[in-house]
């Protein structure tokens, strides 16, 4: 798939996600072979660019050299153009636009999917963000505001129209939020209607699964979220399948635990103590998770309040599992 001047070698992408999506979560998606990984959404207020999280949200790791898009969010188009190109300027080589966060939060402030309902100021969006920035712009949707008004191939078009480059549809409405089925036939039908890169995206947890996504609504990708929480090896897996037929197992607990441990020491480094070790709790839940003894050993390490004794207290649990597990300094 090529997106702007960038050819992407597979068509697996990492999605953007809110408190999730940090540089190292997105270094981890593109090493384990997605093509691209989105970084969460930024607010367009220019003046939260002051703010030690929107710091943390743009940062990207000096040593990782995948093609970096940002997503802004936000419902004023002057001021979601000015918001992009700040994010040009910080290095961003692709700009990514949410009309899709479902969040009330959000959404209160008419931004995300609750835009969907205006495609008037969808289109005033999309055509100022475009016209301000010379990089490449995309675009993430939801298939519209409710079952009832499915509007998401009106939209669709109107992005192409305006020049976005690739569009991310997630198979539910607004008000379906993530409860529900996903509902792939609106996307079948975007994807009828457009000709720019569709990446169909909506629980979608496995390779078989992406497959049959792929068949049934021709889209050109598909888009990984909440399943690669804690399995960054979901990329390589769907890619191996979707271009050789091939099945990649899941890892072992001893290959679980050295990435969990080398995910741990960057959360402090990026972070700083306080917060890395409260960033990395909901880490170690996810790679933890099924694991025998798992439940017990969260309640105790989520307790603990420095770095050096969580790392410690982590390391110990793997090791129990996977005596092979080397430990590193923290």
């Amino acid at each position: 798939m090529k997106i702007g001047p960038y050819q992407f070698e597979n068509s697996v992408f990492a999605a953007p996600m809110a408190g999730v999506s940090d540089a190292i979560f997105r270094k981890l998606a593109v090493n384990y072979g997605a093509s691209l990984a989105i970084s969460e959404m930024v607010s367009a207020n220019a003046l939260l660019y002051e703010s030690s999280k929107t710091r943390w949200r743009l940062k990207h790791l000096d040593d990782d050299n995948s093609v970096r898009s940002v997503q802004i969010v936000g419902h004023d188009p002057l001021m979601m153009a000015q918001a992009a190109k700040l994010n040009v300027e910080y290095g961003a080589q692709i700009i990514d636009i949410n009309m899709g966060c479902p969040a009330k939060k959000v959404c209160n402030k008419l931004a995300g999917s609750a835009l969907l309902i205006d495609e008037q100021q969808v289109e005033r969006i999309l055509d100022t963000v475009v016209n301000a920035v010379s990089v490449p712009v995309t675009l993430k949707i939801r298939t519209g505001t409710n079952p009832h008004h499915r509007n998401g191939v009106r939209i669709a078009q109107i992005a192409q129209r305006c020049g976005i480059q690739a569009l991310a549809v997630h198979g539910r409405t607004r008000a379906c939020r993530f409860k529900g089925q996903v509902e792939f036939e609106t996307i079948r039908q975007i994807k009828q209607a457009v000709s720019i890169p569709v990446i169909a995206n909506g629980d979608i947890d496995n390779a078989k699964k992406a497959r049959e996504v792929l068949d049934y609504t021709g889209a050109d990708g598909v888009m990984i979220g909440r399943a690669g929480q804690g399995a960054p090896w979901i990329y390589e897996q769907i890619t191996a399948y979707l271009n050789d037929n091939k099945v990649v197992a899941d890892p072992g607990v001893e290959e679980k635990g050295r990435v969990l441990l080398s995910v741990l020491e960057q959360m402090y480094r990026l972070y700083g103590e306080y917060s890395g070790v409260r960033i990395a709790r909901k880490h170690i839940g996810w790679y933890t998770k099924g694991i025998k003894g798992s439940n017990d050993f969260r309640k105790f390490v989520n307790l603990v309040e420095s770095s050096a004794e969580q790392f410690k207290m982590t390391h110990e649990f793997f090791k129990i599992q996977a005596p092979a597990i080397g430990i590193a300094a923290c």
